[in-house]
């Protein structure tokens, strides 16, 4: 990153306590740096009420220790690239229009500009930024609620890239926003490092990025922690995952996820099974009448991922989940390509493997249902797993339209069922390889075909 300027917004009117919003002294910060060539714009310890932030090409913003930007709860605040006078975007990248359900692909996810696209802190066409936080720093989004948002309640992203080169995201906690904790499109060159995402929506979503590094971060989300598809070359390692949702949703090329705690019951519960009243105040989804009453677990740690909305040329190949601790989830992996999966209803998985992986708590574990003529490969190296209590009796595996199966020194500690593997190929196109496998299943008596109706239900 580019040091050559270091200015406090401070200097540009900005004050800690204040019930005016600092944003325009934030801005004029930025475009000071940005103008004289690049830098770093620090923000002292203290409140700040902010609308929106455009961070620019060149430019560090560094949040130093116990320094909070507070999000207005008024969405029409974030919409800033429309009066850029700056760095002017084209019109035709604008888009104020209410979400719709995804089917195909929304507009407002393809123009750039959109109100779906709004952040706390939002980078445009910029290569060179980085958000820095030292201790106590918070992007705080105060569940900023949103009539025409995603899902008619959806706010602001906390932060929010789009088509950058060279990003560096370190050190702060991102808490409460409108929806995801950080939001990422088109944009390559990517260091995640050491943040903190609490409550909220998604933690990072990443969608069509390359080279992509999230690592010693802690994810407490009420949705997905780590999220996206159509990516390439993606490492995230030794991560904390506590989701009531899944664990990662995620698909993309060359995709390794290692040395990460995977774990529920979650801290946070997702806001979407909130009333609208609710929504509308801002409280958390914790104290809501739904989960005062209900509890919540994490719906799978795997759950493959490839929507409608984006054409897709990154596969989802050669994904590997190795040296990782898993506890208490719903589903183990999700791949269901049956028809009835709305994300998952783009490109097929085409294959992916788990290693040196202890799994404790699970309730349903693998469905790898595939794509008849791109068959998906699954491989399982050195596992030990147990089921949730009272789910003894469910089918390890249930598959279909595999091309190959692989399980080597699994350890099934508490299975009841008289099969591991259900498979739906009962033309037996596909290969099922069963080396040092140990169970309560007889031997010889592991794969069993059927030929009844698969379901399964989409999450």
């Amino acid at each position: 990153m580019n040091d050559k300027t270091v200015v406090s917004v401070s200097d540009f009117g900005a004050a800690s306590g204040s019930a005016l919003f600092q944003s325009d002294a934030i801005q004029r910060a930025i475009d000071h740096v940005f103008l004289n060539g690049g830098g770093t714009v620090e923000i002292p310890g203290g409140v700040y009420r902010v609308k929106g932030i455009r961070l620019r090409s060149n430019v560090t913003l560094h949040l130093l220790e116990n320094a909070v930007l507070e999000g207005s709860r008024d969405p029409d605040d974030y919409s800033i690239l429309k009066d850029d006078k700056l760095e002017p975007v084209d019109p035709d990248q604008l888009d104020d229009s209410p979400w719709v359900r995804v089917g195909g692909a929304p507009e407002m996810l393809h123009k750039w500009g959109s109100r779906w696209h709004n952040g706390i802190i939002r980078a445009y066409h910029a290569e060179n930024i980085a958000v820095i936080g030292e201790k106590g720093s918070v992007i705080d989004g105060m569940n900023c609620y949103d009539a025409i948002g995603e899902e008619y309640y959806r706010g602001p992203h906390g932060i929010s890239i789009v088509n950058c080169e060279n990003v560096l995201l370190r050190g702060y906690i991102a808490r409460n926003t409108g929806n995801w904790a950080e939001s990422i499109w088109n944009t390559n060159n990517i260091l995640v490092e050491s943040i903190i995402n609490e409550a909220g929506h998604d933690g990072v979503h990443i969608t069509t990025c390359e080279d992509v590094i999230i690592r010693n971060c802690e994810f407490y989300t009420g949705d997905d922690c780590v999220a996206g598809y159509n990516n390439k070359n993606v490492l995230v390692e030794n991560c904390e995952i506590n989701s009531a949702c899944s664990a990662f949703r995620f698909s993309g090329t060359n995709v390794l996820i290692h040395h990460c705690h995977m774990y529920a019951p979650p801290k946070f519960m997702f806001r979407g099974r909130m009333s609208r009243e609710e929504k509308e105040a801002g409280i958390m989804a914790n104290d809501s009448e739904y989960y005062k009453s209900n509890k919540s677990s994490m719906l799978s740690v795997f759950t493959y991922y490839a929507e409608l909305a984006t054409e897709i040329y990154n596969l989802g190949t050669n994904i590997t989940v190795r040296d990782c601790v898993v506890e208490n989830a719903e589903r183990f992996l999700h791949f269901n390509y049956s028809g009835n999966e709305l994300w998952q209803t783009n490109k097929p998985l085409l294959d992916i493997k788990f290693e040196n992986i202890k799994a404790s708590g699970i309730a349903m574990p693998l469905t790898a249902y595939g794509d008849p003529t791109e068959r998906v490969e699954l491989a399982l190296e050195n596992i030990e797993f147990s089921f949730k209590e009272g789910c003894e009796d469910i089918s390890f595996i249930r598959a279909a339209n595999y091309k190959k199966i692989r399980l080597k020194n699994v350890n099934v500690l508490n299975g009841r069922a008289d099969h591991l593997i259900k498979s739906w190929d009962t033309e037996k196109k596909g290969e099922i390889e069963l080396i040092n496998v140990k169970s309560n299943v007889a031997e010889g008596s592991e794969i069993v075909y059927t030929d009844e109706d698969f379901f399964c239900k989409a999450i």
